[in-house]
């Protein structure tokens, strides 16, 4: 018989903190370590969370948030723009818009707005969750709302009802059939650039069907109150290169399209910044935000303009690494030939909790949350419905996990699980969402329960009489 393959690390002595990649703020994981029991726990101030504690208690599967990790990360990000913008002396303002399609969450959202961000929507409905936070006196008039994507009539409908409420809303031209109404908007407007450039990310831009052409954005009739030229790259953009290219090639279009409208005063970059989900070498934001305002300060001095006010929309990077999602191990499947030697079967759905796994071929940072220090062994995960699609397989290649013993549970943590995820979800096989936890100042807070079958169904039809 074949010996299993298994890779031995003797616990004394090995840095298992960095073993696993932890601690390490160029991964996102500053706040995460191993406790001396070989246990996954994250550091809030003097707050310890205990993941392995947290599971047993509430159960599996289980997303836990951490809003001050939002809050750290926008703080961050607004402390970088603005000192390079002193240290450059560029005289535009730096304002950070999270795209709310990120995730919609209410406790990812109310931090992001208690830290200066302000807002953007693509759709009635997200804009309908900014009209119920005004309603409740939980935003400020001075937040700025942009609204991207396609404009339906109930749309443009709301969006003007809250510019008539006096609420600082303000429509970005997607298409040519959108600019005769948005041009007698009677407030501020924007315009959406494809730019004809590729870029190094998950999105094809050869095919990109949002915004206007560039011939089409300088062949624009007069439009009063044009403040913003916008563009967007893509998602998980790979490169800095590819980010610097968008600033450069942008701010030509910019240059040309303000002789014909002097109102304009800012550049959107849009998103796409990226997330090192693998956990490998990757660009900063510190790095290219100093990048930028140099970049963005040299061709307006050239151009003899004044400096753009600039606008950064990077959702994912603010948001993705502020949660973890653990499920637990219920069985295993040896695999006679394979990079991993068995399949650990888990108590919840990749695809339909983590659907970028399918989606895309997402790979995340996958570790175990407890029995850090035992034997590991090379595995695939699969989730727990009948689908051949749902696991997760690291590319194909392998997830370093412990051996199962009888008398432990096995529990697996995937990192940076909060961008999109949640919005992406299904119900395959009508399973249930992982319950939901906030970890905040040393207290636990449940957002979202576990679902029944009976919740469930009622989202299928099947209320009370519905079989008749």
């Amino acid at each position: 018989m074949r010996k299993k393959k298994t890779k031995k690390i003797k616990k004394s002595g090995k840095n298992w903190k960095k073993f696993w990649k932890l601690g390490i703020e160029e991964f996102n994981t500053q706040f995460f370590g191993v406790n001396k029991d070989g246990e996954l726990i994250a550091t809030e101030g003097h707050n310890i969370y205990n993941f392995n504690d947290l599971a047993h208690k509430y159960g599996t599967p289980l997303q836990v948030v951490f809003p001050f990790i939002i809050e750290d990360r926008l703080k961050d990000l607004i402390g970088y723009f603005q000192a390079y913008m002193k240290i450059y002396g560029y005289k535009g303002k730096f304002f950070y818009h999270y795209p709310m399609k990120v995730n919609q969450n209410k406790e990812f959202i109310l931090p992001l707005l208690s830290e200066g961000a302000n807002l953007e929507v693509t759709s009635a409905n997200e804009l309908w969750i900014v009209k119920k936070l005004w309603e409740g006196e939980k935003f400020n008039s001075k937040i700025r709302v942009l609204c991207n994507g396609p404009k339906t009539d109930q749309y443009l409908d709301l969006i003007e009802e809250l510019r008539g409420k006096d609420m600082n809303i303000v429509p970005i031209i997607e298409s040519l059939d959108e600019v005769e109404r948005l041009s007698k908007y009677k407030g501020d407007t924007g315009v959406r650039v494809d730019l004809s450039i590729k870029t190094d990310s998950h999105w094809d831009k050869k095919f990109d069907r949002f915004g206007l052409s560039e011939q089409d954005v300088l062949d624009l009739g007069k439009i009063k109150n044009l403040k913003i030229m916008h563009y967007h790259l893509g998602s998980q953009i790979k490169t800095q290169k590819s980010l610097l290219d968008g600033v450069k090639h942008s701010f030509n279009i910019y240059v040309r399209l303000q002789k014909t409208h002097p109102s304009l005063d800012t550049l959107d970059i849009g998103g796409g910044f990226g997330v090192p989900y693998e956990k490998k070498k990757f660009y900063t934001a510190k790095g290219v935000s100093s990048k930028i305002i140099k970049i963005l300060k040299n061709l307006s001095d050239k151009a003899e303009i004044k400096h753009p006010n600039l606008i950064i929309e990077w959702g994912q990077y603010i948001v993705a690494p502020a949660a973890i999602t653990l499920y637990k191990v219920i069985s295993k499947k040896d695999i006679p030939k394979a990079n991993a030697k068995a399949w650990y079967i888990v108590d919840g759905s990749f695809m339909n909790d983590l659907k970028d796994t399918w989606a895309i071929h997402q790979k995340w940072h996958t570790i175990p949350a407890n029995n850090m220090y035992g034997v590991l062994k090379t595995v695939w995960l699969a989730g727990s419905t009948c689908d051949s699609d749902d696991k997760y397989t690291a590319g194909g290649n392998y997830i370093l996990m412990p051996k199962l013993h009888e008398n432990k549970n096995q529990l697996v943590a995937i990192f940076d699980t909060g961008a999109y995820q949640d919005g992406l979800a299904s119900h395959h096989c009508l399973l249930s969402a992982p319950i939901k936890i906030v970890a905040q100042d040393g207290m636990i807070k449940i957002v979202r329960k576990r679902e029944s079958a009976d919740s469930i169904g009622r989202l299928f039809g099947w209320t009370n009489g519905a079989q008749n």
